[in-house]
């Protein structure tokens, strides 16, 4: 089923794109809760004449959101959490945690426009800030024992230990599928 989203929607598209999707999903949910039409001929055609229209708006868009990126060029968070013996968290840090985070380093960011899995344990991560479809910011993330002494590492110590561990783990699963 071919539908043109009204909004942006996180792992589907943005506002405007035309997607494809399982019929149910959008009878049942987009359609009826207002987040996509059915993309006909005359809803293709109004739409490439409403984007005609509004270029100039759009790129405005683009340049606020680039703006917001610039602000979190260079961040990198140190997330305190209860940890057990073992190195897990009691809870989990997700996109809410990393939201006020950033909220306390001064860049307000919705929660809903970060995406990652949520932690449960001591390590390095990864947050991805979508604030536009071609605009993305990945912000290293760190979890630490709330009772741990911290050194405030370099954006670039952390992107270095994020990458590490990700190929290590990629050599761990190719193992484990031997």
């Amino acid at each position: 089923m071919e539908l043109i989203l009204k909004e942006d929607i996180i792992g589907l598209g943005y506002k405007n794109d035309i997607v494809n999707v399982k019929s149910g999903y959008g009878r049942n949910y987009l359609i009826p809760t207002g987040k996509a039409v059915i993309a006909s001929d005359s809803a293709k055609k109004i739409l490439a004449e409403n984007l005609k229209q509004q270029a100039h708006k759009l790129a405005a868009i683009k340049a606020e959101a680039e703006k917001k990126a610039q602000a979190l060029n260079g961040v990198a968070l140190v997330i305190e959490a209860k940890v057990s013996a073992t190195g897990a968290t009691y809870g989990s840090v997700n996109a809410a945690t990393v939201a006020e985070e950033l909220k306390k380093q001064g860049v307000e960011v919705d929660r809903k426009i970060i995406t990652m899995r949520d932690i449960k344990r001591v390590g390095d991560f990864e947050a991805v800030v979508h604030f536009h479809k071609e605009v993305e910011v990945v912000v290293p993330v760190k979890v630490v024992a709330e009772n741990a002494v911290v050194e405030t590492p370099t954006v670039e110590e952390v992107s270095a230990e994020v990458e590490e561990n990700n190929s290590k783990a990629e050599v761990e699963e190719a193992l484990a599928a031997e």
